[in-house]
């Protein structure tokens, strides 16, 4: 009987370790950014879609610097793209700094969008890093396992957006009725909110910026394998041809930025949902942790999962339980959407990393700039969220202000994350033809 493939060679397991742990670190610039959309509305006064630029910003940054990450890691080495992902990562964070002595929200969101330039290198050089450590036949099962350490920093994240920015905004007090007080204010009040408020959101940012100037030093003395493509040609246009002409690639990518556009609607208005039930930013973030819990618990239930199911087969059945799950979030009364809604996180625990992983089976030294397209898909964080608070400001600011087919407009927006959740049905069921194992 011919021994099983290892998922991870003993003489790789250090490299893996270390690479592994960025893969917890962009998850919790992602998570610690996600609530700032509904803080960034109530403290600036902000419409849905105006709030929605903070998504836009973030995860243009991915589309806008993931094909030039391509070059740069083929030209020199995966260990100098990580380093000077995680130089842009610190400089962005660093720059809330600045950004909030101006209270401009426009340079709030210019220094999100600098530091997503260094999560697309990291993106961009961790994924197929991480497929390349050990067998082809273990590779997406080992991107599973690497993934299941992106909510552990998602977890943090937003941990501390609840208890260092949420819970410490002035701007979300409440009088004994429930209602919002800084709304109240004359201009002069709301201005010293504002910038204590804006003081708030900053820290955070900026403590995380040196904590990743700390690993950079860190990833800086330790001694990687180089990676470094031997050639030393970039030949574009001729991978580009190869890439564009696999069905795989090609519809792997879309699915995955329909995917990331789900992942991100889901987690970004959940906030607003809940609110819409009457409970404040605070407690929502509790919703929050929950879907970040069955995320992790998913991941890992996967990963074991696809040691006996074809990656394909369970995307497919995931596909549907999500769509499930969303139709529950779209038409369930009270609670019961809200947990159908944090219950979407479990189905799509499997779905990044095994679109990424069949998307880039078998492409070889084309995996570099496959990985940059894939990681470009990501743009689908940015378009998704704002067509979501588009139909949120049919009716005015708020969640309920008019019903879109018996239900309130927050709950009718999920009908988008639902649609992509379709399109990666789709992509499942035609690779599983393709691959009936």
């Amino acid at each position: 009987m011919k021994p099983k493939a290892p998922l991870v060679p003993k003489q790789l397991l250090i490299p893996f370790i270390l690479i592994t742990s960025l893969f917890a670190l962009w998850g919790f610039a992602n998570d610690i950014t996600n609530p700032m959309v509904a803080a960034f509305k109530r403290v600036l006064e902000l419409n849905n879609v105006q709030a929605s630029w903070v998504q836009l910003a973030f995860y243009g940054g991915y589309f806008t610097m993931a094909l030039p990450a391509a070059f740069f890691i083929k030209k020199y080495s995966y260990k100098t793209g990580v380093l000077l992902g995680l130089g842009l990562y610190a400089f962005g964070a660093l720059l809330f700094y600045p950004a909030a002595s101006w209270e401009s929200y426009g340079f709030f969101l210019a220094s999100l969008y600098i530091l997503t330039f260094g999560l697309a290198f990291l993106e961009t050089t961790a994924n197929p890093y991480i497929l390349s450590m050990g067998p082809e036949e273990t590779a997406t099962q080992r991107l599973n396992l690497a993934q299941a350490f992106n909510p552990m920093g998602a977890l943090a994240g937003l941990f501390v957006a609840k208890q260092f920015i949420l819970n410490a905004l002035q701007s979300n007090a409440t009088d004994e009725n429930g209602i919002i007080l800084y709304e109240t204010l004359e201009e002069s009040a709301k201005a010293v909110i504002r910038t204590n408020d804006l003081m708030v959101i900053r820290n955070p940012y900026v403590m995380l910026g040196l904590v990743v100037l700390g690993i950079l030093v860190l990833i800086a003395l330790v001694k990687m394998p180089e990676t470094k493509d031997s050639s030393g040609k970039i030949d574009f246009w001729p991978t580009m041809g190869r890439l564009f002409s696999n069905r795989n690639f090609v519809e792997g990518t879309l699915a995955q930025m329909f995917y990331v556009g789900a992942q991100i609607m889901v987690w970004t208005y959940i906030y607003q949902y809940a609110e819409a039930l009457g409970i404040d930013n605070a407690s929502a973030v509790n919703y929050g942790y929950s879907a970040l819990i069955v995320f992790l618990l998913g991941r890992w239930v996967c990963t074991f999962l696809l040691r006996f199911i074809s990656g394909p087969k369970l995307l497919a059945a995931f596909s549907i339980l999500a769509i499930s799950f969303t139709f529950g979030a779209i038409s369930l009364p009270g609670l019961t959407g809200l947990y159908s809604l944090v219950g979407i996180s479990f189905a799509m625990s499997l779905m990044f990393p095994t679109i990424y992983g069949i998307a880039l089976e078998g492409l070889g030294e084309d995996s570099k700039f496959a990985a940059a397209f894939l990681v470009m898909a990501i743009v689908g964080g940015a378009i998704m969220p704002t067509l979501q608070g588009m139909i949120l400001d049919w009716g005015g600011a708020g969640y309920t202000d008019i019903e879109i087919l018996g239900v309130s407009e927050v709950r009718f927006s999920f009908i988008l994350p639902l649609l992509c959740f379709v399109m990666v049905l789709l992509f499942a069921v035609r690779v599983r033809k393709v691959n009936p194992i």
